[in-house]
């Protein structure tokens, strides 16, 4: 008989095929081919899986930077209040007040007032004496001259009105350049072709208008046609125009493909926990890498910034003022890396991540116990819970990640708010699947 093979059956008429018998060198050889299979599968998703989360890192600051630099340019509301701070910073406060008071002063002829005084003052026989102290007053008029206007431009810079003036003109002058940059023809500056024109259609209309009501009934045919003013033709607004459109694709694609690149870094590493772990790593150490970045470059402005032309008190407050933004979404997405790596270590077999995950447990089984000792049970809802704790839990999770996502902006302070939320439901949740009661319970054990 073969040792391999066995005997028909009776019923089988001598007709069915021998059945081949695994030997354990061939179940040996089997197993040692599907191990290596396996390996080499994992390999090749590990490989896979470091190239996408060194492409996503890689991404991470530039993506940052790029959809801070969009968001500013093209968004005339952002950049507003981006500027806003400028108009009540003291230090800029400052420097515009001293040129303003310098370019008054300086159209202030004083040397004039004082010869003309002393001419007078001669004409009509004065004193040698009174002559030289009228031409010596050059010194003490022009300081009392900026004195005077030092302190009315400083009332005026100092006050509520220069902030508004500021807002205002920096809405008008960005809405102009953006809608000039993007083609937009609503805008009063707009760009056709290699020009840039000025359409004072809305000016002519109002002086044809006022001419018309004081009395020149010529005025009303003055034409409506070639109502532009070109102000300037240049090669480069094609390029400029070109660079905003890259701009817009960049700012608001980079972000989604670096996030793309992460999700896929986690789902095809073999341990995603861990890949979870590595990657909101990553991603933290490369936020700081930006935070450092900014600082050296803002050592570097100020280094390159003359003190005559600007203090280094007003430069440090303008450089601070226009990259805050930038420096708050770096630090939120740094929160979030800490946050997401916390979590997925908390999932995981850590010794400290058992205790933590135990200690919780005990906390919310003895509050729901006590509930249900005091006659608040929960019945079928708390063991809906219980038995879905997974789903729940991923719910809880998946939503707060999303109001980020859908959060304007969202800063530290929003972060934890979301963070403290999240924890919250999760505790109640699992304090109202606790309190179902022992009966209810295993009448839910017994159950389909």
């Amino acid at each position: 008989m073969n040792a391999a093979s066995t005997p028909d059956s009776p019923d089988s008429g001598g007709t069915a095929k021998a059945q081949h018998v695994i030997t354990a060198e061939e179940r040996a050889e089997y197993e040692r081919m599907r191990r290596h299979a396996s390996m080499r599968h994992r390999r090749l998703r590990r490989a896979g899986s470091s190239v996408l989360l060194l492409l996503a890192l890689l991404l991470a600051p530039v993506a940052v930077v790029a959809a801070w630099v969009q968001d500013t340019v093209s968004d005339t509301g952002r950049y507003v209040k981006t500027v806003a701070p400028l108009a009540s910073d003291p230090a800029v406060q400052k420097v515009v007040i001293n040129r303003l008071t310098d370019r008054v002063v300086e159209n202030v002829d004083v040397k004039a007032v004082t010869d003309s005084l002393a001419k007078a003052l001669k004409d009509a026989g004065a004193k040698p004496r009174i002559v030289a102290g009228a031409e010596s007053l050059e010194g003490p008029l022009r300081n009392a001259v900026r004195a005077v206007v030092d302190r009315t431009v400083t009332r005026v810079i100092t006050s509520d009105a220069f902030q508004q003036v500021w807002e205002g003109a920096n809405r008008r002058a960005h809405g102009a350049v953006v809608g000039m940059l993007t083609g937009d023809s609503k805008g009063a500056v707009r760009a056709e072709g290699g020009a840039v024109r000025l359409d004072v259609g809305q000016v002519v209309d109002q002086v044809r208008d006022r001419l018309v009501a004081a009395g020149f009934d010529k005025a009303s045919a003055i034409p409506n046609t070639d109502r532009t003013v070109t102000l300037f033709q240049t090669k480069e607004l094609g390029k400029a125009q070109d660079a905003m459109r890259l701009l817009d694709i960049l700012g608001t694609w980079l972000p989604v493909l670096t996030v793309v690149l992460a999700a896929l870094a986690v789902w095809t590493a073999p341990a995603r926990r861990v890949m979870l772990m590595i990657t909101a790593t990553g991603v933290g150490v490369m936020m700081v890498v930006l935070l450092v970045a900014l600082a050296v470059v803002r050592r570097v402005y100020l280094d390159s910034v003359p003190p005559t032309a600007l203090p280094t008190d007003a430069a440090a407050a303008i450089y601070d003022t226009f990259v805050r933004f930038l420096r708050d979404s770096t630090r939120t997405l740094l929160v979030v890396a800490v946050i997401t790596v916390l979590i997925a270590y908390l999932y995981g077999p850590g010794r400290p991540a058992r205790a933590v995950r135990a200690t919780a447990e005990r906390g919310t089984t003895a509050t729901g116990q006590a509930l249900s000792r005091a006659g608040v049970p929960t019945g079928s809802t708390g063991r809906w819970l219980t038995g879905h704790r997974a789903w729940t839990t991923g719910g809880v999770i998946a939503a707060g990640a999303l109001a980020l996502v859908l959060w304007n902006h969202p800063t530290v302070p929003v972060v934890t708010l979301v963070l403290v939320i999240a924890v919250a439901v999760l505790l109640v949740l699992a304090i109202v699947a606790a309190a179902a009661g022992p009966d209810d319970r295993a009448a839910g054990r017994a159950g389909p």
